[in-house]
C-alpha cells in the first residue's frame, strides 16, 4: 500500500516561492504517474500537475504553467512542487497523489490515482 507524506507548505507572500516534498512508498510511487491536486475552499479538487513513470513528460493546468514545475526523484522516493511567482488565488489545501500506471492520460481526473496524502496546506497573502 503506498503512503503519501508531504512537506513544506506555509505561507508566503504575493511574488514569492514555496517548494513542496512528498515522499512515497512502493513500486506506485517509484514507477507511477504522479500529481500534485489542490483544493481551495469552497471550490473543486484540481489537477495542478503531473509527471510520467520516467519523469520524462510533465503536464501542467493553465492557471500554473510557467510558475511551477513538478519533479521526481526516484531514488529518494520524493515527488516536488516548485511554485514561483505565487499569487493569492494558488491559496489552497496542495495534495500528492499517485497511481500505478505509468504514463499520465486523464492526469486531472481525481479517480485516476489509487493513492493520496493529507495534504499540506499553502497560504499567499
Amino acid at each position: 500500500q503506498v503512503q503519501l507524506v508531504e512537506s513544506g507548505g506555509g505561507s508566503a507572500q504575493a511574488g514569492g516561492s514555496l517548494r513542496l516534498s512528498c515522499v512515497g512508498s512502493g513500486n506506485t510511487f517509484s514507477r507511477g504517474c504522479l500529481a500534485w491536486f489542490r483544493q481551495a475552499p469552497g471550490k473543486a479538487r484540481e489537477g495542478v500537475a503531473g509527471i510520467d513513470g520516467g519523469g520524462d513528460r510533465t503536464y501542467y493546468a493553465g492557471s500554473v504553467k510557467g510558475r511551477f514545475t513538478i519533479s521526481r526523484d526516484t531514488a529518494k522516493n520524493r515527488l516536488y512542487l516548485q511554485m514561483d511567482a505565487l499569487k493569492p488565488e494558488d491559496t489552497a489545501m496542495y495534495y500528492c497523489v499517485a497511481r500505478a500506471l505509468s504514463w499520465c492520460s486523464k492526469w486531472r481526473a481525481t479517480t485516476s490515482y489509487d493513492a493520496w496524502g493529507q495534504g499540506t496546506q499553502v497560504t499567499v497573502s
